[in-house]
């Protein structure tokens, strides 16, 4: 009888292999056939789930957009800030636990061929902007702290990913406390 192949389970080890090919060469000199002898596959089965390069792509892209919001909406109850230093801490540990998928990250940054990636940014701020409008509420945070602040969270977070991937001496990691310092304790009234 003929192993039956869960497609989902199968998709998602080609992307997985697409994300160390594209980690390891960068998207623009990466090719399907390198995606399939990673996946320990042939390319003809590659194209069984995904049309091109672009298309492996896009649902790398499409699968961290997804896992993102996931993430942004799976929030623990509390205080507003205290959950806005939870997103910064489980962001950091995030990326810093898979370096290829924070790589190609920086290279879909960079290339970008389509990908909507200001619909990404805009789901990021609008998280933190939530974040911060239930703390002005509360009247947890400094006057003079709007919703420009969100870009400046996701700044330090994208400052501190790029930083990492290009310097060894950077510990991701440890730099999730001086974010928090900064961008959660630093308004706080």
């Amino acid at each position: 009888m003929p192993k039956r192949i869960d497609r989902n389970a199968r998709r998602n080890e080609l992307l997985d292999a697409a994300v160390r090919v594209f980690a390891q060469k960068g998207f623009a000199a990466s090719r399907v056939e390198d995606v399939a002898t990673e996946a320990g596959t042939g390319k003809g089965t590659v194209y069984l789930y995904f049309a091109s390069r672009d298309a492996i792509l896009r649902a790398v892209f499409d699968s961290y957009a997804e896992r993102t919001s996931a993430a942004l909406k799976s929030l623990p109850p509390g205080p507003p800030l205290e959950r806005l230093a939870e997103l910064i801490r489980a962001t950091i540990t995030a990326l810093a636990q898979h370096r290829d998928h924070a790589a190609v990250l920086l290279d879909l940054w960079r290339a970008s061929p389509g990908l909507d990636m200001a619909s990404v940014y805009r789901d990021h701020r609008a998280a933190i902007v939530s974040l911060l409008d239930e703390a002005r509420v509360r009247d947890e945070i400094r006057t003079g702290i709007d919703d420009r602040h969100a870009a400046v969270i996701v700044g330090a977070l994208e400052g501190s990913l790029i930083q990492w991937l290009v310097d060894p001496e950077i510990d991701l990691e440890q730099l999730a406390n001086p974010i928090i310092a900064v961008c959660v304790e630093g308004i706080r009234t």
